[in-house]
């Protein structure tokens, strides 16, 4: 298997093989859950993917000497994130090879060109080319089934990164909760939440599809102050916003999204939405007709998502550390135990390791780390300094 050659995605047959070669080369491993076509090929149209307006995309397929399909890769940047760091940086992502350093090397080799053609001087690895939520990070530890659309991977993946020589520019942890005890949450965070909860000035909401608007103009002011300062983080629109409402609509349960208000200005928000995967595993990545039916069962009538997904969590910066974070978990809390809950536990994904307040705030809350994946970044001039991505605070 010494001879390699890449084949450009560009015809339905190499689009087809781009989306069956994790299948096969997954087979054998109980963990590994295919995601929907769908929500891999969005990723690559521009019609639906924002990014390509200021930016561009290009997959490839590895072939071996004897015409076999031995790894896919994607390279993709994006010009207003890629000046948001040190040096123009661009990304590569949907990373799969056989576990040799020569395939992946050519695939590394082939990102790096195309990216220092667009002017970028670094690449960020396995990186999404759209919202950080999906697709995002090597798994390294916590080798368990994956969460919806979150990355899983082969133990062996991070040595192909480090072995081209990439370095470790953050951590992203996942946090797991039970959900069974309530008292499982640390007297600080309660006595924070009774603290915030007798200022009358404060209300936790669940959101409301009777009222999108609201909750979508609520939802881009919150991101866009607790977010907007992150690097490679841009400010959300509310047509952005109201495009991802209604497309996870269908799946969507008001129960675990919560908002927090002081005085009517929106200051807080905590989105979870059922881990669809417990759901989509057996579809072999196909959502026909029937297969939505069959989700629309299992999640509305069955209720066989036990599992809360945390897709996103923000504080607005003047209301940071007041303990208004406490109030919304206490009352997630206190809402499992109620008749016909069907969530037995939670698990937050993307707690960042340059995020120490939000690390800690898991600590307080019971929850403990179950993976971590890495965002790798490789320099394209190898004589200049490395830093990890800025701790915040």
């Amino acid at each position: 298997m010494g001879e390699f050659y890449l084949r450009e995605v560009s015809d339905k047959k190499t689009k087809k093989e781009f989306l069956e070669f994790p299948a096969r080369l997954y087979k054998d491993d109980k963990n590994w859950i295919r995601p929907l076509d769908e929500d891999v090929e969005k990723v690559f149209d521009p019609q639906q993917n924002k990014f390509f307006r200021t930016g561009n995309a290009i997959r490839w397929l590895l072939i071996d000497g004897a015409g076999i399909t031995v790894g896919r890769m994607a390279a993709f940047y994006e010009k207003n994130t890629a000046k948001s760091f040190d040096q123009p940086t661009g990304g590569i992502g949907f990373f799969d090879c056989v576990n040799n350093h020569e395939a992946a090397n050519k695939l590394f080799d082939a990102g790096k060109r195309w990216l220092m053609k667009a002017g970028m001087e670094a690449m960020d690895g396995p990186v999404n080319f759209g919202s950080r939520e999906h697709f995002w990070g090597c798994l390294v530890d916590g080798f368990y089934e994956p969460v919806y659309n979150m990355p899983y991977n082969f133990p062996y993946y991070a040595s192909l990164f480090e072995g081209y020589g990439f370095r470790n520019y953050f951590n992203q942890y996942t946090y797991h909760m039970p959900l069974t005890d309530p008292s499982i949450l640390e007297p600080v965070v309660r006595e924070k939440a009774a603290r915030v909860k007798r200022d009358a000035g404060f209300s936790v909401v669940n959101y409301n599809r009777n009222e999108l608007d609201k909750f979508t103009d609520d939802f881009v002011t919150i991101h866009n102050e607790a977010w907007g300062r992150f690097p490679g983080v841009n400010p959300l629109k509310k047509k952005q916003a109201l495009a991802m409402f209604k497309s996870l609509n269908p799946v969507l349960d008001p129960r675990i999204i919560y908002f927090e208000y002081y005085r009517d200005k929106p200051v807080a928000f905590f989105v979870m939405i059922p881990d669809l995967f417990q759901v989509i595993r057996l579809f072999d990545g196909k959502l026909n007709a029937f297969n939505k039916l069959r989700t629309f069962l299992y999640l509305k009538v069955f209720k066989k998502s036990t599992r809360a997904l945390g897709m996103i969590f923000g504080v607005v910066p003047e209301f940071q550390g007041k303990g208004i974070e406490a109030a919304m978990i206490t009352q997630f809390a206190e809402d499992t135990q109620k008749p016909g809950f069907n969530y037995t536990n939670l698990e937050m994904t993307w707690i960042a390791d340059y995020n120490p307040q939000m690390m800690k705030l898991m600590g307080n809350i019971g929850a403990t780390i179950r993976k971590t994946h890495v965002t790798f970044r490789y320099l394209f001039d190898r004589n200049k300094p490395f830093k990890r991505a800025p701790v915040m605070g």
